[in-house]
């Protein structure tokens, strides 16, 4: 698998999680017999018989209707229909010569704000053949969800920034298919993930009142739309299915990561954190779920720490601080020299100087200094100082404070306690590189034993993916998305009061961290016991 040259990205490992293939289209080899005066059907009705013997019903639109008279005499009466599910039943996208069944391709897309991932699968099988990465067009219209809701909303912009979207996502199409020898048409089938936002700007969709009271979407359940409808540069008739949403915050990407997950199958406790653009929580298990999702990943972003940068390469990913001499290692990907630093570089750097009593549980510095240098200026890429600011581990602490709020809330609403998780899934690609360890030190994650802590990858991917291959997963993900309870954060005050007193490392009770706690008394750091 490949993924995007330009950018240099590392595509994270995506669990993936087999399924009985059922995909959203399906091929269907036709020997039709040639029309005589014995027999003389009509060449739709021929088709749609022959077809229905085979496989079961199917509707003719009147675009193919136009095509199947000229296609079944081109092809000798030897042709492979090619059929997408539309919620209502089977539709003929297709007619292809010869037998083609073995070639049957979709498309399992994950559209982030900040990066448009594309996987190419085999349906018959259920393999990722190819991979491609792209940083989504709608950043030059701002880096973060307010600002481009924003800019939909001034002139010709929603148009814009629809049109970025697909044009970000062709960009991929083009890619994948010069790569794999496919011409783009034998796409046949797409399926995405993505939050509200994302979604509402990929369809054309006004997104103002996603960001003000009361926080209603234009729709949180697309459905099943032609790719012609949006533009897509694979087979325009195919089906495009688009994960629903519960609310403003919480999108179909996360949907797409239950799925992935299979929390909704089991009787166990499970908690699911996405933290991202939004920081989003469900926990439940097969008989229900609850859910809340907040701003919470901004300071986490490239560009809005100091020395701040998205996951490319020079970005610095892992940081490591010696307790006992305060010496920095770090990694950055691609090896390349330090330019900057993402958001998992900075989460270990920070819980790095916090085991290292340079920063104290209200995260500020001790010893007067308003900052840390990381990389000097002589060693680093730029000629500067990379370095963790003040002002950066105060914009970490609200982040941290809003997950630590809404995961407290939830456990509250349901009555649980955070020992009674049995499993914790780190959802997303931000989740995939970030370190378990510095994420439990700083309080973003449960401190939960270890062996019950998942890491899934691109699950919107994988959840993306398993939409393709089955529909009983479509089925499935349309009723994790009407059983979830969404909570409001926006509207609770409850929840603003957690915030405020919960900005603290990793917590403001160091019991619900047992292993931290321990981990300070070994350094001889105050908390420790």
């Amino acid at each position: 698998m490949k993924g995007s040259d330009r950018l240099g990205l590392i595509l994270q490992e995506t669990r993936a999680v087999d399924v009985e293939p059922d995909p959203l289209t399906k091929k269907v080899y036709l020997e039709l017999p040639e029309p005589a005066l014995t027999d003389n059907r009509a060449d739709v009705d021929r088709v749609r018989q022959e077809f229905a013997r085979v496989s079961g019903p199917v509707g003719v639109d009147l675009e193919m209707m136009r095509k199947i008279p000229g296609a079944v005499r081109k092809y000798g009466w030897r042709v492979t229909a090619v059929a997408g599910w539309f919620g209502c039943g089977w539709k003929l996208v297709d007619l292809q010569g010869g037998n083609t069944s073995a070639r049957n391709f979709g498309l399992a897309v994950d559209i982030g704000t900040t990066t448009v991932v594309a996987y190419l699968v085999d349906m018959n099988s259920g393999v990722v053949t190819g991979v491609q990465a792209g940083y989504n067009g709608q950043i030059r219209f701002g880096e973060d969800i307010l600002s481009r809701i924003f800019s939909a909303g001034n002139g010709e912009g929603l148009h814009l920034l629809k049109d970025a979207a697909v044009d970000t996502l062709n960009e991929l199409i083009l890619g994948l298919a010069g790569s794999s020898g496919l011409a783009t048409e034998e796409i046949t089938a797409v399926s995405v993930g993505a939050n509200t936002t994302m979604t509402h700007l990929f369809l054309g969709l006004d997104p103002a009142n996603i960001c003000t009271a009361p926080y209603i979407p234009a729709v949180n359940s697309p459905g099943i739309i032609e790719a012609g409808q949006l533009g897509l540069s694979v087979n325009r008739k195919a089906p495009v299915y688009i994960f629903p949403g519960v609310g403003s915050y919480l999108g179909g990407d996360v949907i797409a990561g239950v799925l992935a997950s299979g929390m909704h199958r089991k009787d166990e406790l499970a908690l699911l954190v996405d933290i991202g653009t939004n920081g989003e929580i469900v926990l439940g298990n097969s008989q229900w779920m609850v859910a809340c999702a907040g701003a919470a990943g901004p300071a986490l972003e490239g560009g809005v720490a100091a020395c701040g940068m998205r996951a490319e390469p020079g970005a610095i990913y892992r940081v490591e601080i010696d307790h006992r001499t305060g010496r920095v290692d770090y990694g950055t990907i691609g090896g390349c020299p330090p330019v900057g630093i993402c958001g998992s570089g900075l989460v270990d750097g920070i819980a790095g100087l916090f085991l290292a009593g340079l920063v104290d549980r209200s995260g500020r510095f001790r010893e007067g200094t308003d900052r840390f240098v990381l990389v000097p200026a002589g060693r680093s890429g730029t000629g500067k100082d990379i370095a963790i600011s003040q002002a950066d581990i105060n914009n970490f602490m609200r982040t941290k404070g809003a997950v630590n709020a809404a995961l407290e809330l939830l456990l509250e609403s349901v009555g649980c306690g955070l020992g009674e998780i049995e499993r914790f899934y780190a959802a997303g690609a931000f989740g995939h590189h970030l370190d378990i360890e510095s994420a439990v030190t700083l309080g973003l994650y449960p401190d939960l034993p270890r062996e019950r802590m998942v890491k899934l990858g691109n699950s919107s991917g994988e959840g993306a993916r398993l939409a393709l291959m089955s529909r009983k997963c479509i089925r499935e993900a349309e009723d994790i998305a009407r059983n979830v309870t969404y909570f409001e954060l926006n509207a609770s005050q409850e929840f603003m009061n957690k915030f405020v007193s919960s900005k603290f490392i990793p917590h403001t009770n160091l019991d619900y961290f047992p292993t931290v706690k321990m981990r300070l008394a070994d350094r001889g750091l105050p908390g420790g016991s």
